[in-house]
């Protein structure tokens, strides 16, 4: 009896993994969360900070709302800031619906306990990231990513006749362990912060 149900519930859990729930406050928490992207994007550009801080607001729709809802925020996202600054941001939506996902699945599976944990999570994004854009890279830019600490790099394989795949990967690595890990950390804190009774909410 009790071994069937713990099978039952890792069925539940498994689930409520990718179950969409899209309420009143998922709903709210979008344009808020495209909000906190734009805030960490412009703190980032206005101290000159080798990071670019602009998926904090995706990854804590993800947390609070689920993968769905994180991966729309992350989307829409990039369509604001595709027809108000930058087209190519268009293309980088694909790496912001991952990270909406990734944010939103771990959180559900139990990454949220502890800053140890958190710190996991942001690893596991760091990864998504970097897989996912290091093709757009090389299509809009030749590899490149825009960062000068990750170009340099580039540059530097490049000039020893590493593969323009690798060395653009490693660029893009370079700065998405950084930027993704302390986005993460962000995110994981603000959500700490949060009143109970707005977390609830979203299980609602």
């Amino acid at each position: 009896m009790l071994n069937q149900m713990t099978g039952g519930e890792k069925m539940e859990n498994k689930k409520s993994l990718w179950s969409f729930n899209f309420s009143t406050m998922a709903l709210v928490l979008i344009p808020v969360s495209i909000g906190i992207n734009y805030v960490g994007k412009l703190f980032a550009q206005t101290l000159k900070l080798p990071l670019w801080l602009d998926s904090i607001g995706t990854i804590l729709a993800g947390i609070l709302a689920g993968p769905w809802v994180g991966a729309i925020s992350g989307g829409i996202n990039n369509i604001i800031y595709g027809l108000t600054v930058s087209p190519v941001s268009f293309a980088y939506g694909i790496t912001s619906i991952a990270i909406g996902i990734v944010a939103g699945l771990m959180a559900r599976m139990g990454f949220l306990k502890n800053t140890k944990r958190a710190f996991l999570m942001g690893l596991a994004i760091v990864g998504v990231a970097t897989v996912v854009s290091t093709p757009i890279n090389i299509i809009f830019w030749g590899g490149q990513t825009g960062n000068i600490w990750g170009d340099a790099l580039f540059g530097f394989l490049r000039s020893q006749n590493w593969p323009v795949w690798l060395a653009s990967g490693l660029d893009e690595l370079v700065v998405d362990l950084p930027d993704k890990i302390a986005t993460t950390l962000i995110a994981f804190a603000i959500y700490k912060g949060l009143p109970k009774r707005i977390i609830i909410l979203f299980d609602e």
